[in-house]
């Protein structure tokens, strides 16, 4: 029993030194600045990990000036609804895709089907391409998209062409 009531206390007695004690005081009246201590947190490497983390927006590193016209002429056919010209900024690949899709959703024009894009002229930009061969990634904005997407661009007959696919991990 003995030891059970001194571990008590050496439990109680630890819990109240981790918590600390009540705060100092200032008795005194003077406003005195300490040469020593910091007027700003000292930053201890370690970040408080149930803080807000706010994502530093990417920076731009060029303006797209390869895809850039691919993605314009992408816009201007959407906002035109012209069928034709959303089919010749697409690649093959995706157009098949998009008509076995339709197909499915009994869709019957490419303009319909992309309805949720929301291109306009007002937002309407690429920037920070990055080509590899004849496969490129930009990220792209739109009314949309307003914060950006990266998308997947090929080359097809030496014309680069957008496609539906996005590089992994490339969704924001």
């Amino acid at each position: 029993m003995k030891n059970l009531y001194l571990l008590t206390v050496l439990i109680v007695t630890t819990l109240f030194a981790a918590c600390g004690g009540a705060p100092e005081s200032n008795t005194n009246s003077t406003n005195k600045t300490n040469a020593n201590s910091p007027t700003a947190p000292v930053n201890t490497g370690k970040e408080n990990p149930l803080a807000a983390q706010t994502p530093t927006p990417e920076q731009t590193t060029n303006n797209a000036p390869t895809l850039s016209p691919v993605y314009t002429a992408y816009c201007a056919a959407w906002v035109k609804k012209d069928e034709a010209a959303l089919r010749k900024v697409y690649s093959s690949d995706t157009i098949k895709d998009f008509e076995k899709q339709m197909k499915e959703d009994g869709v019957k024009t490419l303009v319909e089907f992309l309805s949720d894009d929301q291109a306009s002229n007002e937002l309407c930009e690429a920037r920070n391409e990055k080509i590899s061969g004849d496969t490129a990634t930009a990220e792209v904005r739109t009314k949309g998209y307003p914060s950006g997407i990266t998308v997947v661009f090929v080359k097809e007959n030496g014309e680069w062409k957008l496609t539906n696919r996005r590089p992994e991990g490339a969704l924001k």
